[in-house]
């Protein structure tokens, strides 16, 4: 298995991303730098977060535009599986691979902190080591986070079972308290109907090692990395 990690200017979480793969999942990992016109070779690729071009327009709404997410979107209609983290869900939606749209925070400030969010689907090849109901305790660090759809839309998640994560109290309870950043129906993650493409504003790969204060991230890795080797 082969994994790339795909860097514009301004990312600031594609080491981290890097670290999780390659050197605790042991998974073959190479940086893809954005204006590489292909992605050939690989099996996974992860859209990292941080602020490419610097969010100057919109988050994401730059990168979709360098040659590299060319070659993500041929990669992704294909079947091959593509993991987008904060900015990197941020990309997904702003070319179309995933629904729906990533908007400032509702107190309109940058929010950095560990949150809990609670696992909606479990059966995805990104979540099979999760169960329905887990509540994972992992960081978020963003100003545009608000996930947005309209109710067609989101009516479509709910019936294709593509709300793979909602933030939540300590217990699980879901409610406008528990929802940092004013996500339609607390929102964390989703996943496209083939399954092949997800997206989250949490990050994972910041609590893959018990060093880092927990390794409720390290699963989502986990996931993935044997469901494309078929384990």
């Amino acid at each position: 298995m082969k994994a790339g990690v795909v860097v514009f200017p301004g990312s600031n979480c594609d080491y981290d991303c890097y670290y999780a793969l390659n050197s605790i999942l042991g998974i073959d990992t190479e940086y893809i730098w954005h204006k590489e016109s292909s992605v050939k070779g690989f099996d996974l690729l992860v859209l990292p977060g941080g602020f490419s071009y610097g969010d100057y327009l919109r988050c994401g709404a730059i990168a979709k535009h360098s040659p590299v997410v060319d070659a993500v979107v041929d990669f992704a209609e294909k079947g091959g599986h593509v993991l987008g983290i904060c900015n990197g869900f941020q990309v997904l939606t702003e070319s179309g691979l995933l629904p729906g749209a990533l908007i400032r925070n509702k107190n309109l400030k940058f929010i950095c902190e560990y949150v809990s969010v609670i696992v909606e689907n479990a059966k995805t090849g990104f979540t099979s080591y999760y169960n329905d109901g887990e509540i994972l305790n992992i960081p978020i660090a963003h100003m545009d986070g608000n996930y947005y759809i309209d109710e067609k839309g989101l009516n479509d998640l709910l019936e294709n079972e593509q709300v793979v994560f909602r933030y939540c109290d300590a217990d699980g309870g879901i409610s406008e308290e528990d929802n940092p950043n004013g996500s339609v129906y607390n929102i964390a993650g989703v996943i496209n109907k083939k399954g092949n493409i997800m997206g989250m504003m949490p990050h994972p790969e910041r609590c893959c090692e018990p060093l880092l204060g927990g390794n409720h991230g390290y699963y989502l890795f986990e996931s993935i990395k044997n469901f494309l080797k078929g384990a």
